[in-house]
């Protein structure tokens, strides 16, 4: 284990980066509460959704990195903010009409439209714990109704009425003049119809602990800032829960990362020190605009999860958390193969290699081994050329070129051999374009074609790639341009795989049966 910790102390893999950070905070005691707290924040006004598994992923990463580097207990909270008003009726329910009356109340006090719990905030509290349940995540869940209810809330309200002059000080520099006048850090539900007042103070009485404000009614109320009467801004919210809480890390949005000196000075402010943070770059579609859940763009997980494994994705996210990423069906296979290629790896690093590998983090240091004969691009374009339309029509292939494969001993194959025929089907098939070849790639073509005839070797994929490799030589020059031709006039596709290993693949009396029919312009027909 001390070799493990020594290794991972100097680690340049960004986890571990962030677990030091943390580590520091208690270099010269442990904490008093007992634990080191990481912490993700949830609006539940929608359902989860790929943003929420990534932030929810890259915090256990920090949180198993520090565990390696630490004997201090950890948790992971997530934290929703299902007190918050229903802003706009969602547009995916059943029934919103029904949700009109219900604007501005807490999303725990709306009805659900789809009737089978509580409330909307009920509702969305219990698929987002069912998404973290089914991607194995280890975390507690915290609901902003209960917080606020039960009393745990209430030391920390209090502080804020005591110090609301400071904090609204605070708030007050980031306002434009207009929203200033009306502004202030509590906002009261309405004793009768339970809405989110965005009204200001009258009079704040910390000796007491209450607020006293007018509805538009012009009626006056006072109300304990206690017991779930009253709830903070969201930007007060954000650093008063980090005091209330003890938390220790959270990562967010770069959107947030403007407001993130007002979040530490409301939490200095009430006597706690701020977590360490973490902003990452948020997901782009494949025409650089910012993924939006309103707007349908990009990718969503269900979507990923159709086409390839969990590993995947969360090999995707593990990757360069600063650098904003597109993140579209395209990215799918090079994500897959780039993941499998690091577990093959794996098993040949030493310690510090493989603190560094992605998939330590993406499985906690119990990496598996990878059971993938082919890949996954490779599948595809073979997917492509015998029109699979189901696994056994691949496996047919692959059992040919690695004896003793099949679903039941490999069945990690198996499943990407699944997602292969899905994605080919409902991707590569509709996009493919084939093309005559030139003078100069027929000539090529068919010299290939004659090689392979003559060819009397094993079906291997450097000794067929050797082949290739030689009639292009002689003829192309750079020699990019006759795997181009291959890939355009016997794939239909602008890139492709190691032509060799195709062949090896796919078979040499196949291939030269493809390269007849590219010949003949069939593949165009």
């Amino acid at each position: 284990m001390s070799s493990l910790r020594d290794s991972a102390m100097t680690s340049k893999a960004w986890p571990f980066e962030e677990a030091r950070k943390v580590l520091k905070r208690y270099q010269n005691a442990p904490p008093e509460k007992g634990f080191v707290l990481f912490e993700t924040g949830y609006g539940p006004s929608g359902l989860p959704h790929i943003g929420t598994f990534g932030e929810v992923l890259r915090t256990t990463m920090v949180r198993r990195a520090f565990e390696v580097i630490s004997d201090i207990p950890t948790k992971l909270i997530c934290f929703s903010d299902d007190l918050d008003g229903l802003r706009k009726v969602p547009g995916n329910v059943p029934n919103p009409e029904r949700l009109e009356q219900h604007l501005q109340r807490p999303l725990t006090d709306v009805p659900d439209p789809f009737g089978t719990h509580e409330s909307f905030g009920h509702h969305n509290n219990a698929m987002l714990r069912r998404f973290l349940d089914t991607f194995g995540f280890d975390y507690e869940f915290v609901s902003a109704r209960e917080f606020y209810a039960s009393g745990q809330f209430d030391e920390i309200l209090l502080k804020c009425a005591d110090k609301y002059d400071d904090l609204m000080k605070i708030m007050l520099k980031s306002l434009r003049e207009e929203r200033q006048q009306t502004y202030s850090i509590f906002l009261p539900l309405h004793p009768e119809s339970r809405r989110v007042m965005y009204v200001p103070m009258k009079n704040v009485d910390a000796q007491n602990g209450t607020v006293t404000f007018d509805d538009e009614t012009g009626k006056e109320w006072t109300l304990p800032v206690t017991g779930g009467n009253v709830k903070l801004q969201w930007k007060p919210d954000f650093g008063a829960r980090w005091a209330a809480l003890g938390v220790d890390f959270e990562m967010y949005g770069k959107e947030h990362a403007t407001n993130e000196k007002i979040y530490d000075a409301i939490c200095r402010t009430l006597g706690a020190r701020p977590p360490e943070h973490y902003s990452y770059e948020l997901f782009l579609d494949d025409k650089g605009q910012k993924i939006s859940k309103s707007s349908g763009n990009g990718i969503s997980i269900d979507e990923w999860l159709t086409y390839a494994s969990t590993e995947s994705l969360s090999y995707f996210m593990y990757q360069k958390p600063k650098t904003a990423k597109r993140m579209y069906f395209d990215v799918i296979p090079k994500a897959v193969d780039e993941y499998h290629q690091q577990l093959r790896a794996y098993a040949t690093q030493d310690e510090t290699q493989q603190l560094n590998n992605p998939v330590w983090h993406i499985h906690g240091g119990d990496v598996p081994a990878s059971d993938m004969v082919v890949p996954f691009s490779m599948l595809l374009n073979l997917a492509s050329v015998s029109s699979a339309e189901t696994k056994d029509t691949l496996w047919g292939f692959i059992q040919r070129y690695a004896a003793g494969t099949g679903p039941e001993t490999h069945p990690g194959m198996d499943q990407a051999v699944g997602f292969a025929v899905r994605y080919y089907n409902d991707f590569v098939k509709p996009t493919k374009t084939y093309r005559l070849p030139t003078d100069q790639e027929r000539e090529a073509l068919e010299a290939l074609r004659s090689e392979l005839t003559e060819y009397d070797g094993a079906l291997d994929d450097e000794a067929l790639q050797s082949v290739v490799y030689a009639v292009g030589r002689d003829r192309f020059d750079p020699l990019r341009g006759w795997f181009t031709a291959l890939y355009e006039v016997l794939l239909g596709a602008s890139q492709g795989p190691r032509f060799g290993g195709f062949i090896a693949l796919y078979g040499v009396d196949e291939t030269i049966a493809l390269i007849d029919q590219g010949l003949a312009g069939e593949l165009v027909r």
